[in-house]
């Protein structure tokens, strides 16, 4: 629905919304894959192994990245990984260009490294262990980790199963970190059809993967929920027996968990992430718009309250652009028959943590407050940024609309995908995934033989020129989407 937001889910629709597609799990002991039904796992699911099977392991590791690493090359040029193959085999780790920029900081983010990993070995081996000193036979820590970075994320799972060294790394999210502060960026498309389920998309190598169940009660199934990807973290907000949740997925542990708190719970807020951080405005609590707002920072799990916004909104979208946080259009007033279309935006600024009111940001109809629906009938708009410039989607007209900032005008650019349905908005998901634009449209109305179809448009390359990425089975429409970049 919004950018890094979620559709609403209809309490008319049914959770058993078709066949479900699981991924087999992938046995790290021997490094193998075992295929299961067509399909494989999210990420492996990492088994301890003895000191002599990781030294062992470690000693291999050499021959299954080749003799020479320049034969494994890849083009920096873009953010999204794009790998590059030779003789049509995936390379394990890239060609690392010298780069005293990383090299400077590499050291200073692993010199204070002590995860958990760290000190249990630390506990057994007196901190001597050759697999955290040495992560690849042959090459320095830190060349090692530099390789690694690289790396598609795809990946880590079975990097993981080497020694316990990778393994720490990629459960302790270091890796993470310094691909953030380098630069070296995947995104991923997290979405949900089948209410209880959600499966990630890797526009990258164009797959599909499951993740695994949440463990939520039933009343939170038919429930208004949002979500929003904030580092390595996918973040699901509804409600159950009346009480706000969030339930978090990590990409780290593969895993949903529950207990997180905001100071200000509420629902129907507009939100966006830049790496860790992520603000969360307006909204609703009850019957009352609110006009608070906070930021969350997944590395340290706190939620910092921030001042609040000129005017109370829900059901409105959130963007970050030119290292600003954008809260766009929504519904205003007092709730009930007070409530009002907004068509205004507001800009906060992270360094001096001031709102400043823009008129005109929303991309809405203006003829839309004439009509006899009421406003909560459509959905908030849909809007991404690509490259710092501001996108919307015209579920109406079909179009594309670009934000003008010198003149704050909206500006037809293109058309839609032509197999992109919508009921006024809700099931259509239009979001920025890295350099590009995503658009996920599905059925009308829940269908057997139904499906979804992933579209792409690099904005850089010209007039929107649509690429189907992928289509996929699915008896519903996008209930909730959201885009994580790490």
């Amino acid at each position: 629905m919004l950018e890094d937001r979620s559709c609403l889910v209809s309490r008319g629709y049914s959770a058993n919304c078709g066949r479900k597609h699981c991924w087999a799990c992938m046995s790290c002991r021997h490094n193998k894959i075992a295929i299961q039904n067509g399909k494989r796992p999210l990420v492996n699911d990492l088994e301890d192994t003895e000191d002599d099977e990781d030294k062992s392991s470690a000693n291999k590791l050499p021959s299954l990245l080749g003799d020479d690493l320049s034969m494994a090359a890849v083009d920096q040029s873009g953010s999204d990984g794009h790998r590059m193959h030779r003789n049509g085999k995936r390379p394990l780790v890239f060609e690392i260009e010298e780069d005293e920029h990383f090299t400077n900081k590499l050291p200073k983010l692993l010199e204070n490294d002590q995860s958990d990993d760290h000190q249990n070995q630390a506990g057994n081996d007196g901190g001597n262990d050759p697999d955290l000193d040495s992560l690849i036979d042959g090459l320095d820590r830190d060349t090692s980790i530099s390789s690694l970075i690289r790396c598609s994320r795809s990946d880590y799972g079975s990097i993981a199963s080497v020694n316990r060294g990778f393994r720490s790394l990629v459960r302790n999210g270091e890796l993470y970190k310094l691909r953030r502060q380098n630069g070296v960026v995947e995104h991923w498309v997290y979405i949900s059809c089948d209410l209880p389920a959600w499966e990630a998309f890797d526009p990258n190598r164009n797959r599909w993967m499951q993740l695994p169940a949440m463990d939520s009660n039933v009343s939170f199934l038919y429930t208004d929920k949002e979500s929003l990807c904030v580092g390595t973290e996918l973040l699901v907000f509804g409600t159950e027996f009346m009480l706000n949740v969030i339930y978090k997925y990590s990409l780290l542990t593969n895993s949903w968990s529950s207990g997180m708190q905001m100071n200000f719970p509420r629902c129907l807020f507009g939100s966006a992430s830049n790496g860790e951080i992520a603000i969360i405005a307006g909204g609703c609590s009850g019957a009352t718009i609110l006009s608070n707002a906070e930021m969350y920072n997944s590395d340290t799990g706190i939620w910092k309250p921030l001042p609040c916004m000129h005017k109370p909104r829900k059901m409105c979208s959130g963007v970050f652009m030119d290292e600003k946080f954008y809260v766009i259009g929504g519904i205003g007033g007092n709730g009930g028959s007070d409530s009002k279309l907004l068509t205004c935006g507001e800009e906060f600024d992270l360094e001096t943590e001031t709102w400043t009111h823009i008129p005109n940001m929303s991309p809405v109809r203006i003829s839309r407050e004439n009509e006899m629906m009421p406003a909560t009938s459509e959905a908030p708009p849909l809007v991404a940024v690509v490259d710092n410039e501001l996108y919307a989607a015209d579920h109406a007209a079909m179009e594309v609309r670009k934000y003008d900032k010198s003149s704050r005008e909206w500006v037809t650019v293109g058309r839609l995908p032509e197999r992109t349905a919508s009921m006024n908005g809700w099931g259509l998901a239009f979001r920025a995934c890295g350099r590009r634009l995503i658009c996920i449209g599905g059925p009308r109305a829940a269908t057997v033989n139904g499906f979804i179809e992933v579209n792409s448009w690099i904005p850089s390359e010209g007039p929107p020129g649509w690429n189907l990425l992928s289509r996929k089975q699915s008896p519903t429409f996008v209930y909730n989407c959201a885009v994580m970049g790490c």
